[in-house]
């Protein structure tokens, strides 16, 4: 790993779920965090039936590898003949045995984390038969406008726009909005006013809908 990657500084819920100290907001919900990422990014983008070859998913927030992770398992349970392409970019990357610590509670994907943890113990790069996966470090509002691919679909998974809201600024929604296909697709788990204005100007038509869990709601789009 690269020295002068500034890795994230956690604290634990309860000894399971990792929260961000310097945003002081958590990783995943409290509630079942797997659940909660097939409910906001895999069913939000209506995956895996939107599968095809050569599909890519981009991400804002890599954080414990678990949107990867029910994405790459999709993948592989839909039975698709090229490998899931997905990129992800993440400003202040946890340390291996944090992410580690903190997917051991879901045995379903332990095969899967243990390939995704040994790749990237050379690189922020996996790949494997059924992924290609890039993760690049750095602020999401330089790297995200000098990207030169586009997306499919787009998992917004930044931390609470009140704690990090230059994760969701209008510049950056709009570069993401340049960096996503004709008719692809965002979901995110914030329903905020702002984001889902910013969202609009970049170009997306914007639908709030019920949330995971007891969060009233979360948010989708298509590029218009």
């Amino acid at each position: 790993m690269c020295d002068q990657i500034k890795n994230a500084l956690l604290e634990w819920h309860d000894e399971i779920v990792p929260v961000a100290i310097n945003f002081n907001d958590s990783y995943f919900s409290i509630h079942d965090g797997l659940a909660e990422t097939h409910y906001v990014f895999l069913e939000g983008n209506n995956l895996p039936n939107r599968f095809n070859d050569g599909f890519h998913v981009a991400e804002l927030g890599f954080g414990t590898g678990l949107n990867l992770l029910a994405c790459w398992r999709a993948w592989i349970n839909s039975s698709q003949s090229t490998p899931l392409r997905f990129t992800s970019f993440e400003a202040f990357p946890m340390k291996l045995e944090d992410m580690k610590r903190s997917l051991k509670i879901w045995p379903e994907l332990k095969k899967l984390s243990e390939i995704m943890l040994n790749q990237l113990e050379d690189g922020w790069e996996i790949n494997t038969p059924t992924l290609q996966a890039r993760i690049i470090i750095g602020d999401a509002r330089k790297t995200v406008p000098n990207w030169t691919e586009t997306a499919n679909v787009w998992f917004l998974d930044g931390f609470s726009p009140a704690k990090n809201p230059e994760l969701w600024e209008k510049g950056l929604m709009k570069s993401v909005a340049n960096h996503t296909t004709v008719r692809g697709t965002f979901s995110t788990y914030t329903a905020s006013g702002f984001v889902r204005r910013n969202l609009r100007d970049a170009g997306f038509n914007v639908e709030r809908i019920k949330g995971f869990g007891p969060k009233r709601h979360m948010s989708i789009g298509i590029k218009a």
